[in-house]
């Protein structure tokens, strides 16, 4: 029984050792092969037809793979050798063994990468642009364009404001943290001060209030916004990413704890060097 009891431990102590790191590699390999199939493999094409439409002699193909797209592409041409050898000198067949070739190395081969980096390129071109003037004038037009269009000026708004929040370099207007009693009376939360509360509020209660933004677990871009007298608040002595890590990690991870955990990783850090 001990030895099984050992084993449940050791087991799940490496569990927690390499979980993370596992995930943390399944999370940037899922993120690569989404981008790989939706974006990537598309401009992996339009290189292929780019360059087989401007290099005549890219890619270099033989008799034998014009002979296997040419039956792949018309099956019926296997029991006709003669109609096979006339058929592999058309124009058409040539064009497609060429465009069947290069895929194999730029779509489905080694140079598939090119279409990932050529998208890493694109991306940091584009941003360089909407970096002047000019390009941000473009860009407004260009929104401006979108928000005229019936089912998109519904969408677009709230996707845009979740992708600024997440991408752009936008510091968390939360001022402090605090803890409230919601949603009931007795019951604590873990909120983020990011107001005085709305005006006409304040001046017909005529009481000091706070906003607030209570977040949810474990994902703590949602949550509720909330009102709420000053004088029934909590002042809590947390900065606003320990707020988000205890809130993340469903209250697993205390201020003290990853004050603890850093202690102990500067200081292999210290014996390392």
């Amino acid at each position: 029984m001990q030895g099984v009891k050992n084993f449940r431990t050791y087991f799940f102590r490496g569990l927690a050792a390499l979980l993370p790191t596992i995930l943390t590699i399944w999370i940037f390999v899922q993120c690569y092969m989404f981008l790989k199939n939706n974006i990537s493999n598309h401009i992996n094409r339009g290189v292929v037809n780019l360059l087989v439409a401007t290099i005549d002699w890219y890619p270099p193909i033989n008799e034998g793979e014009k002979k296997e797209y040419a039956k792949a592409l018309e099956p019926e041409l296997r029991a006709t050798p003669g109609a096979l050898e006339n058929r592999i000198e058309d124009k058409d067949i040539i064009l497609g063994t060429r465009l069947a070739v290069a895929s194999k190395y730029w779509v489905t081969g080694p140079g598939q990468i090119a279409g990932f980096i050529l998208a890493l390129l694109g991306v940091c071109f584009i941003g360089a642009i909407l970096a002047s003037v000019a390009g941000r004038t473009l860009w407004r037009m260009f929104e401006k364009g979108l928000m005229n269009i019936p089912v998109v000026k519904k969408i677009y708004p709230y996707i845009k404001q979740i992708t600024d929040f997440m991408l752009t370099r936008k510091k968390l207007s939360f001022n402090k943290v605090v803890a409230i009693q919601y949603p009931r009376k007795g019951v604590w939360s873990v909120a983020m001060v990011t107001g005085t509360g709305l005006k006409k509020v304040v001046g017909s209660i005529e009481k000091e209030f706070l906003t607030v933004f209570v977040p949810t677990s474990p994902t703590p871009f949602t949550g509720y916004v909330i009102m709420t007298p000053k004088d029934e608040t909590m002042e809590l002595d947390m900065t606003i990413e320990e707020a988000l890590r205890f809130t993340i990690s469903g209250g697993v991870i205390t201020p003290a704890e990853q004050k603890a955990f850093e202690e102990m990783a500067n200081k292999d850090e210290i014996d390392n060097v």
